[in-house]
């Protein structure tokens, strides 16, 4: 009787495997055969020493691997900045907004109650500014926005300078008048650092993209 199929299937036991014959046969096998009987004993011995083995020591050396990382992740830092300064932004953006709202709408509702002009002027002035306070306000809540509308609120702001200086030397304005234009403005060029800022993070990524030949 050939022996090694039920050692094969004694030790696929011992191992928690398939042995691969019937458990009835391999037993029958193992009562008939004191070879085989001894064998297996001898394995269940040799596996349970095996098993209860101590590990052998490990030296901890968690002390030496947190030394040796890095005190702050590369990119970490640069990344929580740029998010804080996009978030000064947007939330001196919404300021700018809500204030240029706040001197628009007395010249929507009262008209030329509220400046020196016929009362369509006084609605158109206000309106334009209203247009800007939500340029503003959408730029903050969407700062990709920003390089869209810097075109219109740059070009305006351009002109509501030239001709503002030229009112006030020509005593057209009072300096009272022309100092609101500053929420104006303040409110471009806080556009215009939110674009560029866009810009930035973007040149980096298109850089690494390949230009077909």
């Amino acid at each position: 009787m050939q022996c090694t199929p039920y050692r094969e299937a004694v030790s696929a036991r011992l191992d928690g495997e398939s042995p691969g014959l019937p458990d009835g046969e391999v037993d029958a096998h193992l009562d008939a055969c004191p070879g085989c009987s001894a064998w297996a004993r001898q394995a269940e011995q040799v596996t349970r020493r095996a098993r209860l083995a101590a590990a052998p020591a490990v030296p901890d050396l968690t002390a030496t691997v947190l030394a040796a990382l890095p005190r702050e992740l590369p990119g970490t830092v640069a990344a929580a900045r740029a998010r804080l300064a996009t978030a000064a932004l947007r939330l001196a953006l919404l300021a700018v907004g809500v204030a240029q709202a706040a001197f628009a709408w007395p010249s929507v509702v009262a008209g030329s109650a509220a400046m020196s002009a016929p009362v369509h002027m006084a609605h158109e002035t206000g309106a334009w500014n209203l247009g800007t306070s939500a340029a503003f306000l959408a730029v903050a809540a969407a700062p990709r926005l920003a390089a869209g509308a810097l075109p219109f609120l740059g070009t305006f702001a351009g002109l509501l300078v030239v001709l503002t200086v030229a009112d006030l030397q020509a005593g057209h304005v009072h300096a009272e008048r022309a100092v609101t234009h500053g929420v104006l403005l303040a409110g471009v060029a806080l556009v215009g650092a939110v674009a560029w800022r866009g810009r930035r993070r973007t040149l980096p990524a298109v850089g690494r993209e390949q230009v077909p030949a």
